[in-house]
């Protein structure tokens, strides 16, 4: 049985070969801990079910794994509220656990990447109990933002912020002697109470759980929320509602402040006082790729999402504009470029892309692919994006989990809206085989059904069928491994029509077709990889509807 870990390691942990930079254009996956892999049978993904199946992702051929939260947590919105930093919640294994993941990742070639939740704890944190059991103006509750009531009794709000999964952003208290209190901030659930980043003793223990899991050898932190920590001098009010759709298009009082820059400067000095290239990846919404760019200038954080890439239609010439306006501001400041097409967060692009039906979006999806592992950079891919799998859009009202959809009024109109409420659908738990009750995902079935149709999309199903989407990521992960041109370094676009991008980078030619109709161009060179089947003329080649080809030139 393994042991549980405490805070010193007796050893240094293994690690991948050391290679400097390795971020700059790395493929990483993210895994949905609890829709993974269950090694238990609690019908939950866990630590040890991940760690069992870490050879298809080595196999694959990613970088890097992303891990999503897997500390103590009452789970009321999916573990990123977080009870304790420091321990792996029961649901998900051991501080054991933890660490023979992390050991077996490195022996395979994979770095791991671990979320951290610096924005808000949860309401059950030991911090925000002492805050509650405090009088008003206490020491205890200087680590949140609490705050008086307006109106003649303190009835109303502080101020008119929403929270991102809708309704108010604040919720009122009731003091030790049983009377109505101040109001506490929470920008996501009401059981998220968002962290005071004024507060020394915030800043100095999050110092600590960045060294405490960086001893125990993980390589990075993608960093949720990493736009919010800071809040506006005062909370000014905002003025409107529906502030949840002015996200990522204007800078607000909670989100985007520049104050949030100085804490990442001092963790990325925290980062580079450890060997082997430690990172930091802030997933940060900012109106502009400029302000975007802030975050991994050279004495920031070393990636942020590029959420720009990820809402772009299926449309050439808006892809190119979000392309060039991204490789510009990152090239600025000396960073790479990151491509993300899906995460845990937003509907799948396989469903997304899908104005003319199912079959259309998995087209596009796998074009899109080879489209963002030949742009310059690193690049992101949400657990089950190579079996094709689509958003799961039937899942019945009493099974989902969460938050936002029990938030969120069906027509808006009562003042809740916010996040759509509808994420659980990207969150089902993959399929692993053609059959079982959980097609593999574990022994005693999945916390959320899987359509029958996932039976086909399985890893069994799809392994060795050379027009399955699995093999396409294989074998598009395979060439960017062995062809230098690919990854960070130059890019320039060529010419070619309307409706077609064609790009070229050392060695080869990308040519993307997001038209419903087949387009006929020169050869560019020697056919390597193609999302759909190519037909050719006298040196010429016809690129099916909505397809990607690479070329080697």
């Amino acid at each position: 049985m393994t042991q549980e870990l405490t805070t010193s390691l007796p050893t240094e942990p293994v690690r991948p070969s050391e290679s400097p930079g390795w971020w700059r254009d790395a493929v990483i996956y993210q895994v949905y801990v609890r829709s993974f892999a269950d090694s238990d049978g609690d019908g939950i993904g866990d630590l040890r079910g991940v760690r069992e199946r870490l050879p298809h992702l080595a196999g694959l051929g990613v970088d890097a794994v992303w891990l999503t939260p897997f500390y103590a947590s009452p789970q009321a919105d999916g573990g990123y509220d977080v009870a304790d930093y420091r321990t792996v919640d029961p649901l998900f294994g051991t501080l054991g656990d933890a660490d023979d993941l992390v050991r077996t990742a490195h022996e395979l070639g994979l770095r791991v990447i671990v979320d951290v939740v610096p924005n808000h704890s949860s309401d059950q944190h030991p911090w925000f109990r002492e805050a509650l059991a405090d009088r008003p103006g206490g020491a205890a509750r200087t680590r949140y933002h609490f705050r008086r009531g307006r109106g003649a009794q303190g009835e109303l709000p502080p101020n008119d912020w929403e929270s991102v999964f809708g309704g108010p952003a604040w919720t009122r208290t009731t003091d030790p002697d049983g009377t109505l209190g101040d109001w506490y901030l929470h920008l996501f659930a009401p059981e998220q109470p968002d962290l005071n980043w004024d507060s020394p003793e915030v800043r100095a223990e999050f110092d600590s759980v960045l060294r405490f899991w960086l001893d125990l050898g993980v390589d990075g932190f993608r960093i949720d929320v990493a736009h919010g920590m800071v809040k506006a001098a005062g909370l000014p009010d905002i003025g409107r509602t529906e502030q949840a759709k002015l996200i990522g298009s204007q800078v607000l009082p909670f989100f985007d402040q520049d104050g949030v820059h100085e804490i990442h400067r001092s963790w990325r000095r925290l980062l580079d006082s450890y060997p082997g290239d430690r990172i930091g990846v802030a997933e940060a919404w900012a109106p502009t790729a400029e302000r975007l760019a802030l975050y991994v200038r050279p004495d920031e954080l070393h990636q942020a999402f590029n959420f720009q890439f990820l809402k772009c239609p299926w449309d050439a010439a808006a892809m190119r504009e979000v392309i060039d306006e991204s490789l510009a501001a990152t090239r600025s400041v000396g960073a790479p470029t990151t491509w993300v097409l899906s995460n845990h967060d937003v509907v799948r692009h396989t469903t997304r892309y899908a104005d003319g039906g199912p079959g259309q979006g998995l087209a596009r999806a796998r074009a899109a692919a080879l489209l963002t592992l030949a742009l310059p950079g690193s690049s992101y891919l949400y657990q089950g994006e190579e079996l094709g799998l689509p958003e799961v859009t039937d899942l019945p009202d009493e099974l989902r989990q969460d938050p936002a959809f029990f938030r969120t009024s069906p027509d808006g109109q009562d003042g809740q809206s916010g996040q759509d409420g509808f994420r659980d659908g990207c969150r089902v738990p993959l399929p692993w085989t053609r059959s079982g009750e959980s097609y593999g995902f574990g022994p005693g079935g999945s916390w959320l059904p899987q359509p029958d149709a996932w039976s086909g999309l399985s890893v069994e199903a799809q392994t060795g069928d050379p027009g399955s989407t699995l093999e396409l990521y294989r074998g598009a992960l395979a060439l960017r491994r062995e062809l230098p041109g690919l990854g960070d370094g130059p890019m320039s676009w060529l010419e070619a029509p309307a409706g077609v991008l064609a790009l070229s980078r050392p060695g080869l030619v990308c040519t993307l077709n997001t038209l419903g109709e087949e387009v006929e161009l020169p050869v560019p060179g020697r056919a390597l990889l193609s999302s759909a089947p190519l037909s050719y003329g006298a040196g010429t080649v016809r690129i099916p509807p909505d397809s990607c080809a690479w070329w080697a030139i």
